[in-house]
């Protein structure tokens, strides 16, 4: 990773958030908390969303229509499902003025680009972002500023991309609290299937396969949850429509890493059915390494 050009203005003039669920409304908190722009415009599908999101005060207007909401800003963040990128991109471009810098926030970055960038107008500069934190709560009563204090952003600009608008959008999210770095998309997409997007998709499968017990056991897993079954009920609590776009959206990778764990695993029971504690052992020792160099990192 290459940490982007520092001395971007990190305050817009009018920001619009597209999609107001917990990464959205977290940033629009803190930019409202930064005094990082003149109007922070949202935009949400229903009434309830943009009533909420009124009343929390983290935007100024709110508007149904994407397009709408993006007319005139300075700074657009599609903040959707990954899914839904493309569609949105599509809707806002004929509202996009020159110079006006678009990103997002999505978990996969290349199918992003993929799917966002023919739709921009000339003119207009495309900075994806990746920030790198959250929770498994969704929807705008979920989001608060701090969420991204101490995280890192992953911003991912394709070759050519103006570098004034890349350092902008890099100012941005230092001054909401994160780390940023740049990366290539692809890479950036690989890294986090195993970072991030494998370990949901365990929890949800180990989650998943508890529903499938005989009543007894599932009621005492559910009662004698310990630790670490409470740490794959939280992750898999995680909204389901996010998720389903980031493991179709990002599959080749995903499946790569899904196929090195299988490999893996297929090892680790070989040596539980053979009583190998060795092999077992030194497989922990290594994998508490990891813990330990995560928490020496700050990100634990």
């Amino acid at each position: 990773m290459a940490e982007p050009t520092a001395g971007g203005d990190a305050r817009f003039d009018r920001v619009a958030i597209i999609g107001l669920g917990l990464i959205g409304s977290s940033l629009a908190h803190a930019i409202k908390r930064g005094n990082l722009a003149g109007e922070i415009v949202g935009a949400a599908r229903t009434e309830q969303t943009r009533a909420t999101a009124l009343r929390l005060g983290f935007i100024d207007r709110a508007e149904a229509d994407p397009a709408a909401a993006a007319e005139g800003a300075d700074l657009v963040v599609i903040a959707v499902p990954v899914g839904a990128s493309g569609a949105v991109a599509r809707a806002i471009a004929p509202a996009l003025k020159p110079g006006a810098i678009v990103t997002d926030v999505g978990s996969v970055k290349q199918s992003v680009i993929d799917a966002v960038r023919p739709h921009l107008p000339d003119g207009v500069h495309l900075v994806p972002a990746h920030p790198v934190a959250g929770t498994e709560e969704s929807g705008p009563e979920a989001g608060f500023a701090e969420l991204f204090e101490g995280r890192w952003c992953i911003l991912t600009p394709v070759a050519g991309t103006d570098e004034g608008a890349v350092a902008r959008v890099a100012a941005l999210w230092r001054a909401v609290g994160s780390q940023v770095d740049t990366m290539d998309p692809r890479h950036h997409d690989m890294v986090l299937a195993i970072t991030s997007h494998l370990p949901h998709l365990i929890a949800y499968t180990i989650v998943g396969t508890a529903t499938e017990l005989e009543n007894t056991l599932q009621q005492e897993a559910i009662k004698f949850a310990a630790g670490g079954f409470r740490d794959f009920t939280r992750i898999a609590a995680s909204d389901p429509v996010m998720w389903r776009d980031i493991f179709l959206a990002n599959k080749d990778a995903v499946l790569e890493m899904l196929g090195r764990f299988d490999e893996d695993l297929t090892a680790l029971q070989r040596a539980i059915r053979y009583g190998d504690g060795k092999a077992l052992e030194e497989w922990f020792t290594r994998t508490r390494a990891i813990r330990r160099s995560i928490v020496e990192a700050g990100q634990a």
